[in-house]
This record gives structure tokens, sequence and C-alpha cells, in this order.
């Protein structure tokens, strides 16, 4: 992903907004999207695809058989 930085007048037109704005050049044309970092974050969180149904995940839960992470890496070899 690319990167524009934001000199302090713009920050400032720009600070405290919440939603999705379109940003436009002077003859109006939708040139592209300002999206807060909070409104992103929520967006790329709902797209993520959890490869497990609800139950999975409550009888995961309730198994007990959480592992340290310690002993993860010593099952996986790393230490």
């Amino acid at each position: 992903m690319g990167q524009i930085f934001l000199d302090q007048e713009l920050r400032s037109r720009l600070n405290g907004m919440t939603e999705e704005m379109q940003v436009r050049d002077e003859s109006g044309q939708i040139v592209g999207y300002f999206v807060p970092a909070i409104a992103y974050n929520k967006l790329r969180a709902a797209t993520i695809e959890v490869p497990f149904s609800k139950e999975e995940i409550d009888q995961f839960r309730k198994s007990g058989g959480a592992q340290t992470l310690e002993e993860i890496w010593k099952h996986l070899g790393v230490k």
C-alpha cells in the first residue's frame, strides 16, 4: 500500500472524521476515498474469514487442551 503524507492543514481538516469520505479534485471528480484508521480496522476485521464454526470454537475452548507458547515451539522444533 502506498502512502501520502499530510501537511498540518489537511490533517486538521481530516482529524476527527469517523466515516469514509470522498476525496474530490477542484472540478468535483472523485479521486479517491479517505477511510479513518478506526473505520479501516473495523472493515478489515469484518472481512477476516474464521476457518472454524462457532460450535467448533466453543468445543476448542471447553476441551482444556491449551498449551503454552513454549510448549508449542518445542512441539514444532523451534526451541
